[in-house]
């Protein structure tokens, strides 16, 4: 695909990631995520909490509470669940991931994170970078 129609397509997803953001309950960050292979959505997610528990993601301090779902480790565990497979897959994501989620990521053998905003600690890019994943940042306004 060249890269005119590829920029198209990202911004596209990004902004439907952006939009998948303002789903989840958390007041501090909202963060969206897609996954796409082959150019079709196999999976989405936002930062929540576990199914079963209140949709309640920070304490009265506004920390997050420890349990809370970050929106990629829920689109990775969609696929899981589904008949699905991340490898060869694109992420686009609001916010890009901490360290743990780019540890699954990398697992998953999702191949590119394309991201709209930088997270304060990059070591998950660093990780990702480090492991061969392609990473684009797409800052797109809705």
């Amino acid at each position: 695909m060249n890269k005119s129609k590829q920029l198209r397509y990202d911004t596209a997803y990004m902004r439907m990631a952006l939009e998948w953001a303002k789903l989840s309950h958390c007041k501090r960050k909202q963060v969206g995520s897609l996954i796409v292979k082959d150019r079709m959505i196999i999976s989405d997610g936002y930062n929540g909490a576990p199914t079963g528990f209140d949709n309640c993601c920070e304490d009265e301090d506004y920390r997050t509470h420890w349990y809370v779902l970050h929106a990629e480790a829920n689109a990775i565990m969609k696929v899981a669940a589904s008949n699905q497979f991340c490898a060869g897959a694109t992420l686009y994501i609001t916010l890009s991931p901490c360290q743990q989620c780019s540890k699954l990521i990398h697992q998953a053998g999702i191949v590119r994170v394309v991201y709209g905003q930088t997270y304060k600690d990059t070591s998950g890019l660093e990780f990702l970078e480090k492991a061969g994943v392609a990473l684009d940042l797409l800052e797109v306004q809705i």
